[in-house]
């Protein structure tokens, strides 16, 4: 803490073997002016640190043959020995728990963690079994490394650790939040080709805006992600009824 009423931060360690791929981004934005801000602590590590020959390789073939190469223990082990990164360390791969909302929300209310981008054909398997906590993928899909995975995450938590949005309220009313998709949003103007602002949202009445958003989120989740729907345990009465009450135009 820095003071009396200060808000934690939060530190988040990348270890790669491209920083220069993950750096810009942290620096930009609205991740950016959170680590400016103190509230965020983000570190990106160079794995090509922990190498001793004059090459400084990272990677090697496999045992027993195959294609591509895998990243060695060696280097790995050397910078987080040195660099103590904060616990949990992930290693990001196809392998790993999937990553979600709350799992987002629970590393933002935590003090920190970090991420092993892998590469090439993975890792030696020593580094999952002895020096990372556990495994995380993003979904069912390859990618080159982890990076683009470790900034997927790093967003997504970052974006809910207290103070980085500017809109308190906004994290808490977004897809995914309460187990539904988001609602639809409109902004100005209020008709554009012939299409107009759902006449509810200018009415100026706070309460029945919040019960058509609420109905349009339902809606919306049940017609595009009924697996959202089954993982809350279905739809309560009250839900039921909200449904029920919607029209072909989606109003109440």
């Amino acid at each position: 803490m820095t003071g009396e009423g200060a808000t934690a931060t939060v530190r988040i360690d990348v270890l790669t073997i491209f920083p220069d791929l993950v750096r810009p981004w942290t620096e930009a934005s609205l991740i950016g002016r959170a680590a400016r801000d103190g509230r965020l602590d983000l570190r990106v590590h160079d794995l090509r640190s922990g190498t001793t020959d004059p090459h400084r390789s990272v990677d090697d073939s496999p045992f027993g043959g195959g294609a591509g190469m895998v990243l060695r223990p060696e280097p790995l082990f050397a910078v987080v020995d040195r660099e103590e990164p904060p616990r949990p360390l992930y290693l990001l791969g196809p392998g790993g728990r999937r990553f979600d909302q709350p799992w987002a929300e629970e590393l933002a209310g935590g003090d920190g963690f970090s991420l092993l981008c892998g590469r090439y054909e993975g890792v030696d398997q020593r580094v999952a079994d002895h020096l990372v906590d556990g495994e995380l993928s993003i979904g069912d899909f390859v990618l080159a490394g982890g990076e683009i995975a470790a900034l997927a995450v790093l967003e997504a938590v970052a974006r809910l650790v207290p103070g980085v949005m500017g809109n308190t309220a906004s994290a808490g009313e977004e897809s995914f939040s309460a187990g539904l998709l988001e609602y639809p949003q409109y902004t100005r103007p209020a008709e554009f080709r012939g299409w107009e602002v759902p006449a509810v949202l200018r009415s100026g009445d706070h309460a029945r805006i919040a019960r058509w958003r609420r109905a349009q989120a339902l809606q919306r989740t049940v017609e595009r992600r009924p697996d959202l729907i089954s993982g809350r345990g279905g739809l309560s009465a009250e839900e039921r009824g909200l449904l029920a009450e919607i029209g072909p135009d989606g109003l109440l």
